[in-house]
Parts: C-alpha cells; sequence; structure tokens
C-alpha cells in the first residue's frame, strides 16, 4: 500500500482514482472531489476542508479526522466505509450509501445526512440539528445514541436501535419493521403512518404520538403528561406503565395502562373500532 503523510492538497481532484492507498495527518484543502473513484483506501488522523471528497470510493476506512463544514457532501455514492473517532462538521454527509460503520462519531450539523443508505451499523455516535436524518434509508443497527433533529427515519425499513435518546418532531413516518429499545423519544406526530413499529421500554413524549400507524406495539413503555391525543386510527397492542393522559379513536387492538386520562370514542372512529382500552387494575380484577 502506497502511503502520503504530512502533506496538503486542494483544488480539482488532486488524488483521483487512487487505490491501495493510506494517507496520514494530510490536508485536503479547498477544491472538489479529493478522493473520486478511488478503492482500499485508509485516512489517518486527516483534514477534510474541500467539497466531496469521498466519491464513488469502494473499500475506505477513516479514523480520528475532521471533516470541516467546506467539506460538505463528503461521502456520496460509496461503499464498504469503516468511520471511527472523527468528528463531522459539515452537512448532507452519507449519501446513496452501502455499507457503512460509524462508531464514536459526532456530527454536529446533520442536516441532510445519511439518504438512501443501506447496511448501517452506528454505535456511541451523536447527531445535532439533523432535519430529515436517515430518509430512505433500510437495514439499520444503532446504538448508544443521541439525536436532535426533525422528521428523522421517515421511509425507513427494518430498523433495531438500542439505548438512545431521540429529540425528534415527526420521527419515523412511514417506516416499516423499526424496533426501538430502552430509547427516550421526544417530539410530537411519532410514528405516523409506520407499519410494524414496536417500543421496548420507552420512554414517550410530545402531542399526538402514534397515529394512523399500523400493527403497532409497546411493551412496558410510559407516557409523559404531553403525550396526549394518542393512538388515532391506529392498530395496536400497548402495555403502558402508569397514566396516558388521552386517548383518541383507536381502530383496532388492546392499550393496557396504569390509568387513563380522557378516553375519547366519538362518531368519527373507522372501523372496526373494537379496541379494547383497560387499565392494569381492571386487567388483574382489582376493583
Amino acid at each position: 500500500m502506497k502511503s502520503i503523510k504530512n502533506s496538503e492538497f486542494g483544488g480539482e481532484r488532486p488524488l483521483f482514482a487512487s487505490h491501495d492507498l493510506r494517507i496520514e495527518q494530510v490536508t485536503i484543502h479547498a477544491g472538489e472531489s479529493a478522493l473520486k473513484e478511488c478503492s482500499n483506501i485508509e485516512a489517518v488522523d486527516c483534514r477534510f476542508e474541500g467539497k466531496y471528497p469521498f466519491w464513488h470510493v469502494d473499500g475506505f476506512t477513516v479514523r480520528n479526522c475532521l471533516f470541516t463544514e467546506g467539506a460538505r457532501a463528503a461521502l456520496w455514492y460509496s461503499q464498504h466505509l469503516e468511520m471511527t473517532d472523527t468528528l463531522v462538521e459539515a452537512p448532507k454527509m452519507f449519501r446513496e450509501m452501502c455499507c457503512l460503520k460509524l462508531e464514536n462519531v459526532r456530527i454536529p450539523h446533520a442536516l441532510e445526512t445519511l439518504w438512501h443508505c443501506r447496511n448501517v451499523v452506528l454505535k456511541n455516535v451523536e447527531v445535532e440539528q439533523a432535519d430529515y436524518l436517515f430518509m430512505h434509508s433500510e437495514n439499520i443497527e444503532i446504538e448508544n445514541y443521541r439525536q436532535q433533529g426533525n422528521y428523522s427515519f421517515q421511509y425507513c425499513k427494518n430498523v433495531v436501535i438500542r439505548n438512545a435518546v431521540i429529540d425528534s418532531k415527526d420521527a419515523f413516518w412511514n417506516t416499516e419493521n423499526v424496533t426501538v429499545y430502552d430509547t427516550e423519544i421526544s417530539g410530537e406526530y411519532l410514528g405516523w403512518h409506520s407499519k410494524n413499529l414496536k417500543l421496548v421500554n420507552c420512554k414517550i413524549a410530545g402531542t399526538q404520538p402514534l397515529c394512523y400507524a399500523t400493527d403497532l406495539v409497546l411493551e412496558n413503555c410510559t407516557f409523559a403528561e404531553d403525550a396526549d391525543l394518542a393512538f388515532e386510527y391506529a392498530s395496536v397492542d400497548a402495555c403502558i406503565n402508569g397514566h396516558v393522559h388521552s386517548v383518541k379513536n383507536p381502530r383496532s387492538g388492546r392499550i393496557v395502562a396504569g390509568s387513563f386520562g380522557e378516553i375519547i370514542l366519538d362518531e368519527n372512529i373507522k372501523a372496526p373500532a373494537d379496541c379494547q382500552i383497560q387499565t392494569w387494575d381492571e386487567i388483574n380484577g382489582v376493583r
């Protein structure tokens, strides 16, 4: 493998079509497409300032690097990436990619990031300002994760999330086969139009959660006081600890909680309109 160390590059395509290359303590200054059409690349202790540095790359590792705000849209149309211990200040990262693993990565300006990606693993990752994160992505595994940003995970399929804090309006819209464990989810309109969304040991906050959902499952979850008007037009099997402020017109299934505030079943409920709503005391025969 060829090695380049303690060097600086700028302009257009300075390392275009490089293969079997290790760059260490290299700075990529303003310009475009520094490492386009490459394969088997290692980047260690590098700084990326120019746009589009890794496009159409097959097989690369990025370790202890910095992508400044100028390195926007840095990784697109690429596959087989391992990124560790890296700070990404640039928006619009990771598009149309397959087989990527991020560990110990922080993305403080994650606008429109991780779109149309497949086979994604995240561990110990933090993202902020992450509006429209993970749009149309699939086969995702996430562990030890913190997120601030709205409209996340829209149209995603086959997602497993463990031990996370997610602050996101309109999270998990139109998703399919998503399971979330041991997570705090805060933000209105959670999980609308989802299919096979399962929440286990989760804390849910925000108005009108989990409406229009199909085959929704909740196990051992809790609802904050502002999580009102829940489950409208949903088919649901929910086991909730503690109080639920209000439930409105669930379509079918079962909802069990410690207690309920308002239960709204009006003329606008949709068929089959047979959802069972009970307290744990009623289930256990306690009067």
